[in-house]
Formats: structure tokens, C-alpha cells, sequence
């Protein structure tokens, strides 16, 4: 039941995450950044910096929300994280970036 509810509030959070919506919509379609295991987005090349700034801030809003889901559900941030990165990676478009085994791959 707990992997339930923890499924659901992550799922909430990501489909509510609008602020960054259409940048990062953009930056996914174009190849720049993709979803990782760790619940968090990487630029998939590194070195722009207005990808690289925009990865940095969604990725501060995700660990605050992970944080505040692992507090309320007393489980760990870890476990949100590896969560949110199952979940992150399944919703993940065909053709957009993800990484996997340590390699950037498309879905």
C-alpha cells in the first residue's frame, strides 16, 4: 500500500511540474536532457549552459518534492528517488532520452 501511495504522489508531481513544462519539453524533444534512474534529469551533453542551468533547477524542485513526499510517507529519499526515476523513465516518450546501464539510449 505504501508503494502505492508513493507511486501516486510521484506520478502527481510529475504531471503537475507545469513551471518547466515547455522549456523542458523542448530540451527532451531536441535530445538535450533525459530521464535517469536517480529520479533526476541529466543534459545528455554536457557543456550548455542554459540546458545544463535548466536541468539544475528542475532538479531542485524534484529533490525539494522528494524530500517532502519521503518526510510525509517516512520512507527514505532514496526510495522516492529510485521511484521517481522508474516512474520518470516508463513515461518517457519513444524517441526521447533516458539512461540506462550508464549509457544514453533512445526509448
Amino acid at each position: 500500500m505504501k508503494k502505492i501511495f508513493l507511486y501516486f504522489l510521484v506520478t502527481l508531481f510529475f504531471s503537475s511540474a507545469s513551471i518547466f513544462a515547455m522549456d523542458l519539453q523542448n530540451a527532451k524533444q531536441k535530445g538535450l536532457v533525459g530521464e535517469t534512474p536517480s529520479g533526476y534529469l541529466q543534459s545528455v551533453k554536457p557543456g550548455n549552459g542554459e540546458v545544463d542551468k535548466l536541468v539544475q533547477s528542475i532538479n531542485a524542485a524534484r529533490k525539494k518534492q522528494y524530500q517532502e513526499i519521503a518526510q510525509k510517507r517516512n520512507t527514505s529519499l532514496q526510495a522516492v528517488e529510485k521511484l521517481a526515476g522508474k516512474t520518470a523513465i516508463e513515461k518517457t516518450p519513444a524517441g526521447q532520452f533516458i539512461h540506462i546501464n550508464g549509457k544514453w539510449m533512445k526509448k
